[in-house]
């Protein structure tokens, strides 16, 4: 295992795709041996960025979580393969050493999770095993790596909602297998509108219900509902109080601007 396959899931996100194919081809050009886009119809530029660093498409028209990573695992070449969103990209510069030498440590290993936010730091720093959370610690299909020989013995699921990720973590720990952490520091690069926000609301609820037997009820619901409206209100009072205190500050700074040095 020395070399990885990178596969990238893609809609209508050009101008990150085509930073993100740029960064993989100048600074680990060494370490990748194919780059395929897995691309959900898009209508944009993409198809002219991928074919500009000449990497691989592939078109999914009905796109699952699972079912377009299980396509991205077909389609590599590699025994590693490495997943990332259009939007997200590597940082640190051993980034796929990392995870080459650590496959290579360990053959009973399916999957390794990179870093890329403080809770991840933490659960690195503090060996937090995926074997007791595998929610915190289990892989994230976005800067994660994989083992193609042992997806071949156990698909990712196309019928769960979100999560496939999570649930093949689960899956795997529970045939055997390690999921362990790689100092590999990845950036996930993206702002969501608030219609995003709420579809990603949807399947995390749905996933925290069917994984992690997260229970919800009416109560529960109306508790929400009133503690997001009183940080709605506190949120506004208080950019109010900030915005007139930058104004006032600006006619008193005018009035009585200091000496320039």
């Amino acid at each position: 295992m020395n070399k990885v396959s990178v596969v990238i899931r893609n809609k209508n996100q050009s101008c990150a795709l085509e930073f993100l194919l740029k960064n993989l081809k100048e600074r680990y050009k060494e370490d990748i041996d194919e780059i395929v886009v897995i691309d959900n119809m898009s209508v944009d530029d993409s198809e002219n960025v991928i074919r500009k660093y000449g990497a691989k498409r592939i078109q999914i028209e009905k796109f699952s979580y699972g079912g377009s990573a299980n396509l991205a695992a077909s389609s590599a070449s590699n025994a590693i393969v490495v997943i990332f969103s259009a939007h997200s990209y590597p940082v640190s510069h051993d980034f796929f050493k990392q995870i080459i030498n650590r496959f290579s440590e360990n053959e009973n290993l399916a999957g390794l999770r990179c870093l890329h936010n403080t809770n991840d730091f933490k659960n690195y720093i503090n060996n937090v095993s995926s074997k007791t959370d595998a929610n915190v610690s289990g892989l994230i299909f976005c800067g994660s790596a994989f083992n193609k020989k042992v997806w071949e013995q156990h698909k990712f699921k196309e019928d769960i909602r979100t999560m496939e990720d999570k649930e093949w973590s689960l899956r795997v720990i529970k045939n055997g297998y390690d999921i362990e952490f790689s100092p590999s520091i990845f950036c996930y690069d993206i702002k969501r509108n608030p219609k995003q926000l709420y579809v990603r609301y949807k399947n995390e609820t749905i996933g925290g219900y069917q994984l992690w037997n997260i229970e919800y009820n009416y109560e529960k619901a109306a508790k929400a509902l009133i503690g997001s409206i009183i940080r709605i209100v506190i949120n506004v009072f208080v950019e109010l109080y900030f915005t007139f205190r930058r104004f006032f500050f600006l006619i008193k700074f005018v009035s009585n601007k200091p000496i320039k040095f």
